[in-house]
């Protein structure tokens, strides 16, 4: 049996697009050409790979561990790849990146100025929830992730580089718009419009009202942070949302912050990706780059800069150890 890395680069194509011609289209070759490789790879390991499930394909059991394989095999030809790119002095190539969908609303402008000092490297962005991107760090497929809370595995590193202030958001017409320093407590009467259980940020909320002995009140769940906004903005309720995701609503008075006493909760970005893995050049760069540049260029723009920059600055000086890892 002789297989080609062509081969399984194609395999690995159909497995995940779950259709030969979307993965032809994703290969930039023909249908014909994908079904036929497939078909001779087939012949050459003498087990069906395929199932066909409705207008979908899906792998077999041992289509699976054929894609389990190839995976690591394709993340070592990259590891080795890079490695000679190196010796040679190359800093060009690829960077497979994931985020999670709240980070998608800063990264692009840090994926952005990084390519500007790059001109040579191709970003592969992919925005996922949590529980997917954790597939593909195991699975070895990314080089690297951005989410808001670092799984405790013994397997990834998580090293955190900026902070992720969670604010309290209303419609500025809302009773409490113009308040000043309100008590915690009066927020256990008020209905809350919140991600889905699971959620990193709605978990962190309902930790920290049950920390403070406040009843969280969750009247309506939304699966994306727009829609929460978009209720809130329309006077169903309160939110508790990243900073980083307000910029435009804040801005324009769409929404306010309300100005609550211990809030903000400040947790951090982390940047993850599996132990024991070779970084390349270019992801090395990137994760000095995020270093230096985040702060500065993923900091949110807000209206009421003078108490509000007091309250983060002054969160982010508070030990908010346990926040970060809810």
């Amino acid at each position: 049996m002789y297989l080609t890395l062509r081969q399984l680069q194609i395999f690995d194509a159909v497995v995940r697009q779950r259709s030969f011609t979307r993965a032809a289209d994703a290969l930039h070759l023909t249908q014909p050409a994908v079904s036929m490789q497939m078909r001779h790879l087939e012949e050459q390991i003498g087990v069906p790979l395929f199932d066909h499930v409705g207008k979908q394909i899906q792998p077999t059991d041992a289509g699976r561990e054929l894609h389990r394989h190839a995976t690591l095999i394709s993340a070592k030809m990259r590891d080795l790849t890079s490695a000679m790119e190196e010796y040679r002095g190359i800093h060009r190539g690829e960077l497979d990146l994931t985020v999670a969908s709240t980070a998608n609303y800063f990264m692009p402008k840090l994926i952005a100025a990084f390519c500007a000092c790059h001109a040579k490297v191709q970003v592969r962005l992919q925005v996922s929830n949590q529980t997917h991107i954790l597939e593909t760090l195991s699975a070895s497929n990314q080089d690297l992730a951005i989410m808001g809370q670092p799984p405790e595995d013994a397997e990834l590193v998580a090293r955190g580089f900026l902070d992720n202030p969670l604010m309290v958001i209303a419609s500025p017409t809302h009773p409490l718009a113009e308040r000043r320093k309100i008590p915690l407590a009066q927020l256990g009467h008020q209905p809350f419009i919140t991600r889905e259980p699971g959620s990193g940020t709605r978990h962190a909320a309902e930790r920290h009202f049950s920390r403070h002995g406040v009843e969280f009140h969750s009247v309506m769940e939304m699966s994306s942070n727009e829609a929460i906004k978009q209720a809130v903005e329309a006077g169903l309720g309160l939110g508790i949302l990243s900073l980083h995701t307000l910029e435009l609503e804040l801005a324009t008075r769409r929404l306010v912050t309300l100005d609550v006493e211990s809030f903000p909760i400040v947790r951090q970005w982390f940047v993850v990706h599996r132990k024991g893995k070779r970084l390349s050049a270019v992801a090395q760069s990137f994760l000095a780059f995020l270093t230096e540049q985040a702060r500065r260029l993923a900091s949110p723009k807000h209206p009421r800069p003078g108490p509000l920059r007091h309250k983060l600055d002054r969160a982010a000086n508070m030990d908010v150890t346990d926040e970060n890892h809810t």
